[in-house]
């Protein structure tokens, strides 16, 4: 049974309709912070892009009235029925995100689905673009409130965003279990907040309705023509910004949780926001500082509603550092990414992480952005090109998904997918007209993290078949030699090998030999242990496979131990093997500060034959060797057990 077919007969009982019904509504707020801060925050500066910022439509009620219908249209179809009617039904044992996709169609690599995985690779390290962007762009946008309360304050709205960026990325370390109870409370009250806001425009200027109107929309692109209009598409793009963070949160609430939220509340209170805006601007008053959301705000009300804007988009920046946490896990169990530090921030909930080099980097990036842009009108310009490729490359993933495990026949899933594939490549089009004004910078960061992926994938298959080409005995002339050995090292050896061994057949891993050669004697025990991270989140059935190869009360054993671990689960090997020997399934000490570790360091060398690009890539992957953890430390060995190392030359072909 493949991985893909097993996932989808785990999912989890959290992304079922029943269930209790507090129990849901709990989620539902729970959701509120972390699933729609980002797309709950987008009216602080989507409205401005069209009017006041690269778009650059003039105020006139037929503008208005075309461009409020676009971004409604645009919320319709690409979230409420993309996003959470179609694609939250693809979930991968209940998980959800680009590499849950990437997990769902990884086996059929070799059915012509490779460019899709390599396209959804490539949509993973957008995804690490637009988490530089989003922090940035979301707290400038609040800050920027105070140059509509009073001129006096212009100066001082860069420092601000600094300051609260650096107090956000700061206080990482900590996780945010004791703040997240209170981001669905905050963002309830936002969104409340966008409901009224609206509503009142609404009221003194019901003409904006006929904005529901689609062909509004399409008659004011045709308008404008075709630059223009592609202009404004990437302004529109930014009211979707926040999409992609309904499906990839999924695992953490469910699908249903997350509908009830969207229908119930976000989706209601953003349409009235948004016509809101258009109403204040048919209205004809002037608008402050080019700031139609705080234009829309009575003086009275300005100062705490900018308190709280600043921190519903802190909220906001706050579940996209989280989701950039998880990426980097999930990349590094699939084998996508180097091994970099995580530290677990939750003694209950593993999914509360905090990745030490993702957050600084991300910090980094986010202070040269806006010390670069200087006003979320200027940053803008950046945003939108990387969740436009996301946005495609999960449209595109969706059509073998539909396929393969909806059963859906052709013509339905070219129905259904195509348009709205037409849709999200339409945005990437319009947003490319930004790659110059800032677009290339989640472009170029999207791009590295992909080659960090590429090269660090091609270095590991390298290094495997370079120890696969290293002569070594066989595993049955092992239990030989064990056999006949008369004196022994009475000692507990585990040895971490590249690959599971269960036939006599099979040849010993380079690691053994080298032993073998060096000290010319067994241990008593001998216990071969190999991971394997499948493509699934979770391992729920299976999690080892022990193959005895030999079993004797003196002499000891050999046995091979295969234990797996899904992309979203915490690889603790020392754990696992304890759990063994304490059932007795394994011939080791329960104690494991009777065990030694064995594990190899490789020292990578070019053979003559490699290209240039070959030797850059082998150059790129020692650099990322430098930044990983070694295997054995992220496998959780070493905490309590003794570790001998063997530095082994490894030929790169």
């Amino acid at each position: 049974m493949d991985p893909a077919t097993t996932a989808s007969k785990h999912a989890r009982d959290v992304s079922q309709p029943h269930g209790p019904h507090g129990r849901i509504l709990t989620l539902t707020v729970g959701a509120l912070g972390v699933v729609f801060g980002d797309i709950g925050t987008s009216p602080l500066y989507a409205i401005n892009q069209i009017f006041f910022g690269l778009g650059a439509v003039p105020v006139t009620p037929d503008n208005i009235l075309g461009a409020i219908s676009l971004v409604i249209w645009g919320l319709t179809l690409v979230i409420a029925l993309k996003y959470l009617v179609l694609v939250l039904r693809a979930d991968n044992d209940g998980e959800g995100g680009v590499f849950a996709l990437y997990g769902l169609l990884h086996s059929y690599k070799r059915a012509g689905l490779a460019p899709v995985l390599a396209f959804l690779m490539l949509a993973a390290g957008l995804l690490f673009g637009d988490g530089v962007i989003t922090p940035a762009i979301s707290v400038l946008s609040a800050v920027e409130g105070l140059n509509v309360a009073t001129p006096l304050f212009d100066p001082w709205v860069v420092p601000i965003t600094l300051a609260v960026l650096t107090g956000l990325f700061a206080i990482q370390h900590q996780g945010t279990a004791r703040v997240g109870s209170v981001f669905g409370p905050i963002i309830l009250v936002w969104f409340l907040l966008l409901g009224f806001l609206g509503g009142f425009q609404i009221f003194h200027h019901p003409e904006i309705l006929a904005a529901l109107d689609p062909l509004r929309g399409l008659s004011f692109l045709h308008r404008l023509g075709l630059h223009p209009s592609l202009l404004v598409l990437g302004a529109v793009m930014l009211a979707v910004t926040g999409g992609e963070a309904l499906y990839a949160d999924m695992g953490h609430f469910g699908r249903w949780p997350i509908r009830l939220g969207w229908f119930g509340l976000v989706y209601p209170t953003l349409l009235l926001n948004y016509l809101g805006q258009g109403a204040f601007l048919l209205s004809g008053e002037s608008v402050i500082g080019q700031n139609v959301f705080y234009s829309t705000v009575p003086r009275i009300l300005l100062f705490p509603v900018i308190i709280l804007a600043t921190a519903a988009t802190v909220i906001a920046a706050q579940a996209l550092i989280s989701g950039a946490y998880s990426l980097a896990s999930q990349a590094i169990a699939l084998g996508l990414f180097p091994r970099l530090r995580i530290v677990h921030t939750h003694q209950v909930h593993e999914g509360q992480i905090y990745a030490p080099f993702i957050n600084w980097m991300l910090y980094a990036g986010c202070v040269l952005l806006v010390i670069q842009f200087r006003s979320s009108n200027a940053l803008a310009s950046a945003y939108g090109l990387a969740v436009s490729g996301v946005m495609l490359a999960t449209s595109l993933a969706m059509l073998p998904v539909a396929r393969i495990y909806w059963g859906w026949g052709q013509t339905l899933t070219i129905l259904v997918f195509g348009p709205l594939a037409v849709i999200d490549a339409t945005f990437l089009v319009a947003n490319s007209f930004k790659l110059i004004e800032g677009g290339f910078v989640p472009l170029s960061i999207g791009a590295a993290v992909y080659a960090v992926m590429v090269s660090w994938r091609w270095g590991r298959k390298s290094t495997f078949a370079a120890y696969s080409r290293a002569h070594t005995m066989t595993m049955k002339q092992l239990v030989e030699l064990k056999q006949q050995s008369t004196t022994q090292i009475d000692r507990n050896l585990v040895l971490m090998v590249p690959k599971p061994l269960r036939s006599e057949d099979e040849n010993t891993p380079a690691l053994f030999q080298f032993f073998w050669n060096r000290f010319g004697m067994l241990p008593q025990n001998l216990i071969f242990v190999e991971v394997v991270h499948r493509k699934v989140p979770y391992v729920h059935h299976e999690r080892y496979h022990i193959t005895e190869f030999f079993r004797d009360r003196e002499k000891g054993n050999v046995i091979s131990v295969t234990i797996m671990f899904g992309f979203m689960e915490e690889p603790n090997v020392e754990k696992v093997l304890e759990q063994l020997a304490h059932h007795h399934e394994i011939d080791l000490p329960r104690n494991p500060h009777r065990w030694i570790v064995h594990v190899s360091v490789e020292q990578l060398l070019p053979s003559r034959e490699l290209t240039l690009i070959g030797r850059f890539r082998l150059r790129l992957f020692s650099i990322l060797r430098q930044l990983s953890q070694p295997a054995y430390f992220y496998y959780g060995l070493g905490n309590e057990v003794q570790l001998t190392m063997e530095i082994m030359p490894v030929r790169i072909h």
